[in-house]
């Protein structure tokens, strides 16, 4: 998840103008996505990456990481939490309308490799509420937004953590994993 230094993860409009992203920080990142055979998304992040993520290997100038992604993005289960997105034809994703705990726990015993949620504020906060997070990866950028959408705006719950590694990047990006204690 990208935050801001004062802990937005979006502007009001939704922008991520603002994310601090190069190839150090994509071969960072994709080190996490190479470890995971399932992406679980909110209805929002879910558009944002679909309309994207499919064809972007297959554009003329794709750089290394969109190639990369959109490889992993079209390999791997899409799971997709949205009381309003009902149906769609993409291949590998499921919409999940009701139930979330019992079909995420579900999820999480099957084997295979980890799951990894992009973005989706709004489903993380109502995950911490059925200990269904297990670690955060938080890219925090250089930045003060002053407002926007808040990462972890009204958690129901608290949740101790404990950081288990950090780095820094050129930009001034700092990514820190915190575990569940």
């Amino acid at each position: 998840m990208h935050v801001s230094l004062d802990g937005f993860a979006a502007t009001p409009d939704r922008g991520l103008q603002w994310v601090n992203i190069d190839q150090d920080i994509f071969d960072y990142a994709g080190n996490q996505t190479d470890n995971a055979d399932t992406a679980l998304y909110g209805r929002i992040t879910y558009e944002l990456m679909d309309n994207y993520w499919p064809t972007a290997a297959d554009k003329q100038g794709a750089s290394k990481h969109d190639i990369q992604h959109s490889k992993w993005y079209n390999a791997v289960e899409k799971i997709v939490l949205s009381r309003t997105l009902k149906t769609t034809r993409a291949s590998k994703t499921r919409i999940i309308s009701e139930d979330a705990p019992e079909e995420i726990y579900k999820l999480k015993e099957k084997t295979g490799k980890n799951i990894i949620m992009f973005g989706s504020p709004g489903t993380v906060r109502s995950l911490l509420g059925d200990d269904l997070v297990d670690e955060f990866w938080l890219f925090v950028n250089p930045v003060i937004l002053g407002h926007g959408i808040p990462f972890l705006q009204d958690a129901s719950v608290r949740v101790n953590l404990e950081l288990v590694s950090s780095r820094d990047f050129p930009s001034g990006l700092v990514c820190l994993q915190y575990i569940k204690k």
